[in-house]
């Protein structure tokens, strides 16, 4: 299907981007178009793949003009340029709406003016019962996403959503975190033993992302039956597989605008949503103003529903949170340098 074909990654340089590159430089693709605002990154990476179908663009998702020339002659996009960081979205509310919110408007408005065919638009768990800014612009993201797939035709442009939950080993995430402090002999900070995360690694979210792609409609939000893992058993198998059974872990306290549990599926949602197998699907809302239905009338089956979060999904054992990890090219390596492999 990407015989020929063109695709654009926003924030293509972070580790969504690297790991797309990895699935697909070396298949029958036209062109991979990297856009991002770190020319560094970008020159790094344009180094390390050294292959002529990887084409960079320099610009801001906040900045139309940027995005024109980068999205001309384009047939798909997987939209991942964001502002991600909880503390720093917390600090700088309007810079995550700027370019999480704002950001993702423009790119839509230029793709759909060039008649892409696909869109994918990259959430996260955060979104859902958001209680940081990052986790709200998330959520408007959405929003904005499924506003502007109602004014498109399915055979024009399609925009559907992903949502994730923890990335294992991404950019920023809390299990690089985790080995560095190993490494430097540090105290493993940890906020809450028991606060459990949703796990699923690089090429799972690659996975879902053509799932959408795949499976899409204007509208549709994605979701992976991903399993958790606690915060403590994480850093405990950590600590074993590097060879480092007794380092020390420092419990510093739950930080402002983090939660429990992460959830993936409101319980509102779960009224509607498709059992696609590994995948759920919640189609789009598409009423208009116009309607009655849940604005004078209810619907029963809410309050009967349940959420999907990561204290009920499927919880990992320790021998199945390390093959999970020892699966993971980050983690291969980081065995090779503790001298462990």
């Amino acid at each position: 299907m990407f015989k020929n074909k063109t695709l654009l990654i926003t924030g293509g340089t972070g580790s969504f981007g690297n790991a797309v590159l990895r699935r697909f430089l070396a298949t029958d693709i036209k062109e991979i178009r990297i856009f991002s605002r770190d020319e560094l990154k970008q020159d790094d990476m344009r180094k390390k793949y050294n292959n002529g179908k990887l084409k960079f663009y320099l610009g801001d998702v906040r900045d139309v003009n940027s995005l024109e020339d980068a999205i001309k002659g384009v047939d798909y996009i997987f939209h991942a340029a964001a502002l991600k960081q909880v503390p720093s979205c917390e600090f700088y509310p309007m810079q995550a709406v700027q370019t999480n919110v704002v950001g993702t408007e423009n790119v839509l408005n230029v793709a759909i003016r060039h008649k892409v065919k696909n869109v994918v638009v990259l959430s996260t768990d955060k979104a859902v019962y958001p209680i940081n800014a990052m986790g709200i612009s998330k959520a408007m993201m959405e929003k904005v996403a499924v506003a502007k797939s109602r004014n498109v035709k399915d055979d024009e442009t399609v925009i559907c959503c992903t949502r994730y939950g923890n990335v294992m080993a991404s950019r920023g995430s809390v299990i690089p975190l985790f080995i560095d402090q190993i490494r430097k002999d540090k105290e493993i900070t940890i906020t809450d033993p028991n606060m459990t995360r949703f796990m699923m690694s690089l090429d799972d979210a690659v996975d879902l992302v053509m799932f959408a792609f795949k499976n899409g409609k204007n509208g549709d939000i994605f979701v992976q039956k991903a399993p958790a893992s606690t915060v403590g058993l994480l850093a405990d198998t950590l600590k074993k597989m590097l060879g480092k059974p007794e380092h020390k872990i420092n419990i510093i306290g739950t930080r402002h605008g983090e939660k429990l549990y992460e959830t993936l599926l409101t319980r509102e949602e779960m009224v509607h949503a498709v059992d696609m197998g590994g995948y759920y699907k919640i189609p789009a809302d598409n009423r208009d103003l116009n309607y009655g239905k849940f604005f004078e009338y209810g619907e029963e089956l809410i309050s009967q529903a349940g959420e999907y979060h990561s204290h009920n999904t499927y919880r990992l054992n320790e021998e199945e949170l390390k093959e999970m990890l020892i699966s993971l090219h980050e983690i291969q390596d980081e065995l090779k340098e503790f001298g462990v492999i």
